[in-house]
């Protein structure tokens, strides 16, 4: 299986964490030398390991944000 290469580019807060100390962030990454994105997963303490997460383009980021907005 190939490696996957990340770089998390800016970290931009947690949401929540486990007894373990895994944290589930939002940072923006950058996967395989591409452009960051939005990156919502599970981290292990030191980032050294990760869970299933979901990757959002700026435009997708933008709206998830004015949908949440609308439900207030």
């Amino acid at each position: 299986m190939a490696e996957i290469k990340y770089e998390i580019t800016k970290h931009i807060g947690v949401l929540s964490e486990n007894a373990k100390g895994w944290r589930k962030e939002l940072n923006l990454v950058s996967w395989n030398d591409r452009e960051p994105k939005y990156d919502i997963r599970d981290w292990a303490p030191e980032h050294e390991k990760m869970g299933k997460g979901v990757t959002l383009s700026t435009e997708e980021i933008e709206m998830l944000k004015k949908l949440l907005d609308l439900d207030e």
